[in-house]
């Protein structure tokens, strides 16, 4: 499958067009220029003829007058009593006026030109219609090649930015078919575990384990399979809001993860500082706290190997709005990732899916109407705030 690269593809498009208008513009100087030439020398036969000595230097000058006329292309038809066509010159096709056919040919187009000029009353009874030069031809083009580059931008534009929004819709749905495999992965090997130790003799178990503890242990992962099923349910749809208390919601992810710090994060202190006062939120449970977990795994991800602390301190911020800050003591977020940090597939990781927190920002604001933001950073660490 052969990947056009867009912005090259964009940039070499705009290129050819811009070099199609500024030479179609040029050549149009070109001929501007030339009838500025025509025009003095028209000038110049008439000061010719007004100025001449000799005999006839009029009627010269006149006959040099219609030749420079005739020359700068201006369709000129003369026509009689009768309609009969007399005289035609720089018409945009070749025909014979002593053909009854080349007659008829003709007053077609004096009746076109008399639609968008008023013919002048020539020599005797004869009348003169023009039509347009073929310099004014090429200037009525102009409207529509503005026209037509601006319907084409506007046309790859919008084609771009649905290819854009396709390629991150398919990086994210590859991300987070990896982050379920990977979720799932842990308690499918528990549960592999558990199944092979049962299958071994009863005097080969570890000492001190029984049926209980592998009933629970079993039991524990089931219901972790249930929960990650649970929430990959509600990706995509439109779940019901409920009024929340944020205080209780923080107090469950809080005893999830302090039971497993001591695993994903040793030497990691969680600090907790939500007011049993604030008003109480719209939202899902389940949606929300996996939000707050995936912002919390990122800053215990950041913290492996080095200890800190993680601290989520709420608020209200302003009627109607609670923030909800959760900071760490980590590196940080590197620079370069900063704006970028909400994509998926980007990940301050060497080994991540870069799908937590381009989920986190799709629950929060897609789902919730809130707003997820990482806080310019005065000391170490990241913080990020969810209204």
């Amino acid at each position: 499958m052969i990947r056009i690269r867009w912005p090259v593809a964009l940039a070499t498009l705009f290129l050819l067009l811009l070099g199609w208008y500024l030479v179609y513009t040029q050549s149009i100087v070109n001929a501007l220029r030339r009838d500025a030439e025509l025009i003095t020398t028209v000038f110049g036969i008439v000061q010719q003829g007004i100025q001449g000595t000799e005999p006839g230097a009029e009627i010269e000058a006149l006959f040099e007058l219609q030749s420079e006329i005739i020359r700068s292309g201006l369709p000129l038809i003369v026509t009689g009593p009768g309609d009969t066509v007399l005289y035609a010159e720089n018409l945009p096709f070749d025909v014979r006026l002593e053909t009854p056919e080349g007659q008829e040919r003709v007053r077609r187009l004096v009746r076109r030109y008399n639609l968008r000029h008023e013919p002048i009353a020539g020599a005797a009874d004869n009348v003169v219609h023009f039509g347009d030069t073929p310099d004014i031809r090429r200037l009525q083009w102009i409207p529509w090649l503005q026209a037509f580059g601006l319907l084409t931008t506007v046309a790859i534009g919008f084609l771009f930015i649905r290819y854009q929004r396709r390629a991150e819709q398919e990086k994210a749905w590859t991300a987070m078919a990896r982050e379920l495999a990977h979720q799932l992965g842990t308690p499918i090997s528990s549960l592999q575990g558990w199944l092979e130790l049962m299958r071994l003799p009863r005097d080969e178990w570890p000492p001190g384990l029984d049926e209980g503890e592998i009933a629970h242990g079993i039991e524990q992962d089931l219901e972790r399979l249930e929960r990650i099923s649970h929430r990959f349910e509600l990706v995509g749809r439109d779940p019901g809001l409920e009024p929340l208390d944020l205080r209780e919601v923080v107090r469950d992810l809080e005893r999830y993860l302090q039971a497993r710090l001591p695993r994903l994060g040793s030497g990691v202190l969680l600090v907790v500082d939500v007011p049993g006062n604030l008003p109480r939120v719209q939202g899902n449970e389940v949606l929300l706290q996996w939000a707050l977990e995936n912002v919390v795994k990122n800053a215990l991800d950041a913290l492996a190997g080095r200890g800190g602390e993680i601290r989520l301190r709420a608020r209200e911020d302003r009627p109607g709005w609670v923030s909800l800050r959760i900071s760490d003591t980590g590196p940080g977020v590197p620079l370069e990732l900063r704006d970028r940090i909400f994509e998926p597939g980007v990940s301050g990781k060497s080994r991540g899916w870069g799908v937590g927190l381009t989920l986190t920002r799709r629950i929060i604001e897609g789902v919730h109407g809130g707003r997820i933001v990482l806080l310019d950073g005065t000391g170490e660490g990241a913080t990020f705030e969810v209204l």
